[in-house]
């Protein structure tokens, strides 16, 4: 009978703790997330193309989730002040912010980095990619004058200037990517951030600077700088008459700046798949893409493990660049 006890004693705990489990089971299963805003980090300042993404993807996704997504400006640090932010913020699915291929380089070229992207982030989506534009001044050139441009750097007694947004940039990189296929020197400044590049090319006290589309609009729309080549395969639609690299034959410069959704690491799997469910939602809206339409960003979506594949990836590639150019991390 004691051993009848003692047995019915232990089924009874046991079914009791599953009982206590039951709840919580459930709430992962049909979980209330989210049940009050949640901040979306944008680690530059705000206009830049990574805002103007953010705002426009942040806006349809707090529709589709039922609570505001509230977008926070942290620049800094070359675009690490705000992911380091994020990446130390509580795993509930209440903080997430917008890398870019900035981010994927940093380990690269700074000796210090106070997260670890690949151990410290789950990615949640890609959000999208656009190419890179070659801008200048537009009282020296016409658009799509690529050929004039690089004769006269050829022919310059001294180097064209070419600004970046700092060392270890995308646009820095790209720049030495330039010089060493064309075999043609250029000084390479460092600004921070393409805003005041432009405003200097439009001044016309730099040659010229690689950005996105959406970076330059303004100064575009103004007709205080024009395009002459975009990086990648092919043309875009927004810039018809510039030529693609590769036309150019510029092998190196077959790529473009990309944006992704990244969470706190330890973020329950559940969160990170609705969160993704909506994203995707999100980047198909038909408003959303109107609104990126004529900046030239691919809106385009990429499932949780894919998208941090992809980020691993461009890592392992941009270190190789960083290394091949000589780029020494600071």
């Amino acid at each position: 009978m004691q051993t009848l006890n003692r047995r019915s004693t232990l089924l009874g705990l046991a079914g009791a703790a599953v009982g206590s489990l039951a709840p919580l089971a459930k709430s992962w299963a049909d979980p209330v997330y989210p049940d009050k805003p949640v901040k979306l980090i944008v680690p530059w300042s705000a206009g830049g193309s990574t805002d103007v993404l953010a705002r426009a993807v942040g806006q349809n996704l707090g529709d589709l989730l039922g609570k505001p997504v509230v977008v926070d400006n942290r620049p800094g640090a070359s675009g690490r002040l705000g992911v380091d932010a994020m990446a130390k913020s509580a795993a509930d699915g209440y903080t997430a912010s917008v890398i870019e291929l900035a981010h994927a380089i940093a380990p690269s070229v700074f000796q210090k980095v106070s997260y670890d992207l690949m151990n410290d982030t789950a990615a949640v989506s890609l959000l999208g990619d656009s190419p890179l534009v070659l801008f200048v001044n537009a009282q020296k050139y016409k658009e799509g004058q690529f050929q004039n441009f690089l004769a006269d750097a050829r022919k310059a007694a001294d180097p064209f200037t070419l600004a970046t947004s700092g060392n270890g940039s995308i646009s820095h990189l790209t720049a030495g990517l330039f010089a060493k296929e064309l075999k043609v020197p250029f000084d390479l400044i460092p600004y921070k951030g393409s805003a005041p590049a432009l405003t200097d090319i439009a001044a016309g006290l730099v040659a010229g600077h690689f950005c996105t589309l959406a970076s330059a609009s303004s100064l575009l729309g103004a007709g205080k700088i024009v395009p002459l080549m975009v990086t990648g395969s092919r043309r875009i639609a927004q810039l018809p008459h510039v030529p693609a690299a590769s036309e150019l034959r510029l092998s190196t410069l077959d790529f473009g700046q990309w944006w992704a959704l990244v969470v706190p690491a330890k973020t329950p799997r559940p969160i990170v798949d609705r969160l993704y469910a909506s994203t995707t939602k999100a980047l198909a809206d038909k408003q959303v893409q109107a609104r990126i339409s004529s900046l030239a960003i691919n809106l385009r979506s990429k499932a949780p493990d894919d998208t941090m594949a992809f980020i691993r990836a461009e890592a392992a590639k941009w270190a190789k660049v960083v290394s091949d150019l000589g780029i020494k991390p600071e």
